[in-house]
């Protein structure tokens, strides 16, 4: 029987099944201890430490009973250090970004994707380059510039080399104002050499979803092609890393396995990432499994309600305090305001999910990887932001400035918020503004950017973001960032 390790790269030693049902015992056992509760939330309310905050973070089995907690006024207090948490290091910022989908042409048998080898319904489509230029001019013409890109597995549609080829496309692309600044990408796990080209090629974060961390789930839901791999899968984050990509994003698809599962093993997934290369995941993602072609999300007996959802995702800011957490427009409107004040810092706006889909006048549904709960534009997602206390942010300086990794982390945790990631949103809001807002955003826009410069603390970094602004209002000049 494997044997917990958090520094192992075994993934069944780093994701130990007994760990996880001992912890999930546990956190049973415990989940009305109310002293041991607030002991855990006292250890994770963020604490005052000379220029900025510190927090400690959760183990996962500390994590995982607050999870298990059903006392209301403890719920409350989890919800409220959440809150405390984010605003303590990522402030009321919230970025923004799109997904593009490139091709679903996919070997894969996944139970719960529409892109699966053996359905005939879905239309196949690959973008050729000249369909890669259009879809991210029509993603710049809505303000865009930060993408992430999808693809199926498939090594004879989709080999590294079209991924390489799609991402300088994406790069070499400048449109009126518009450039797109930062490419995540989300692809299937590869080699170590594959990942050291996507690093060469100028990514930002690699993003892997588990899908489920249960082995046992993992294989019945993969039957066949390459994903079945469980252990090679789960370990694609130490390949990026050693291929010398320092920023990659979990996420598991609520929905598969019990909740409870996942969770424990999503947060022993970052412990490892910590253990092993002295820094945790950028971000954490949280979908659901959401409706498709031929795919009903009632097949699948794990589903979680609002109420839950907001909990894991409290939960997991407690834990990993200072990651990025992503929502994207699987979730409707109220779903995702409810989630911004509990730990989400970024967003998709005004996303397709379909190959192609930017350049269509209505939004097509036929090569959709899932239903799209928040159809509002981009621009009403701006707007809506702003309207609930937030800034919509567009930055991606300290991806360009080399601030990545454990360097970012170290931004982060030294409290650096309010003098560098605050300005920068606000003139990349500005830009937004000046080029792709409609009037009454626009007007809500300058409103908001008034009130939160003065919120920058030091007096000399408020004048260079007040002066930068204004060259952004009164000329063409782009990209001021600290």
């Amino acid at each position: 029987m494997a044997i917990y390790n958090p520094s192992s790269l075994k993934a069944e030693e780093f994701i130990n099944h007994q760990e996880i049902l001992d912890t999930l015992a546990w956190a049973e056992e415990n989940k009305n201890n109310v002293a041991l509760i607030d002991e855990i939330l006292e250890k994770a309310r963020p604490k005052p430490n000379g220029n900025g905050v510190t927090c400690q973070g959760l183990t996962h089995r500390e994590a995982s009973l607050l999870l298990a907690c059903e006392i209301p006024e403890k719920i409350e207090k989890m919800y409220q250090i959440a809150e405390e948490i984010k605003l303590a290091f990522y402030g009321n910022r919230i970025v923004i970004f799109a997904p593009l989908y490139l091709s679903n042409y996919c070997v894969n048998g996944c139970l719960y994707c529409p892109y699966h080898l053996k359905n005939k319904t879905i239309p196949r489509k690959k973008l050729t380059q000249e369909e890669v230029r259009q879809e991210v001019i029509a993603l710049q013409d809505m303000g865009h510039k930060r993408l992430a890109i999808e693809a199926g597995e498939d090594p004879k549609n989709n080999p590294i080399e079209y991924i390489l080829e799609c991402i300088k496309t994406i790069y070499s692309v400048h449109h009126k104002n518009g450039d797109i600044r930062r490419v995540n990408v989300n692809i299937a796990a590869t080699t170590v050499e594959n990942y050291r080209k996507l690093k060469d090629a100028g990514i930002g974060t690699y993003i892997l979803f588990q899908e489920t961390y249960n082995k046992e789930s993992y294989e019945y839901l993969h039957p066949t092609g390459p994903k079945h791999d469980y252990a090679y899968h789960t370990e694609a984050m130490d390949r990026a890393m050693e291929g010398g990509i320092d920023d990659v994003g979990l996420g598991v698809l609520f929905g598969l396995e019990g909740y409870k599962y996942e969770f424990a093993g999503l947060i022993m997934h970052a412990e490892h990432l910590e253990a092993v290369h002295g820094v945790g995941p950028h971000t954490i993602s949280v979908p659901r499994v959401k409706r498709a072609d031929d795919i009903d999300p009632d097949e699948f007996d794990n589903s979680i309600d609002d109420e839950t959802f907001a909990k894991i995702t409290a939960c997991i800011r407690l834990a990993v305090p200072y990651t990025g957490m992503i929502i994207s427009t699987r979730e409707s409107e109220e779903v995702r305001s409810k989630l911004l004040r509990l730990g989400i810092s970024q967003v998709s706006g005004g996303s397709r999910t379909s190959v192609g889909g930017y350049t269509e006048a209505e939004r097509p549904h036929d090569t959709e990887q899932f239903d799209v709960s928040d159809q509002r534009s981009l621009d009403e997602v701006v707007k809506w932001l702003m309207d609930s206390g937030h800034i919509p942010s567009f930055c991606t300086a300290c991806y360009r400035e080399g601030r990545t990794g454990d360097r970012f982390m170290a931004l982060c945790k030294n409290g650096q918020i309010l003098n560098c990631c605050h300005p920068n949103a606000l003139m990349t809001l500005t830009e937004y503004l000046e080029d792709y807002a409609s009037e009454e955003t626009k007007k809500v826009g300058y409103e908001t950017i008034q009130r939160e410069l003065q919120r920058i603390p030091k007096e000399k970094v408020r004048a260079i973001a007040e002066s930068n602004i204004r060259d952004i209002k009164n000329s063409n000049r782009r990209d001021f960032r600290f």
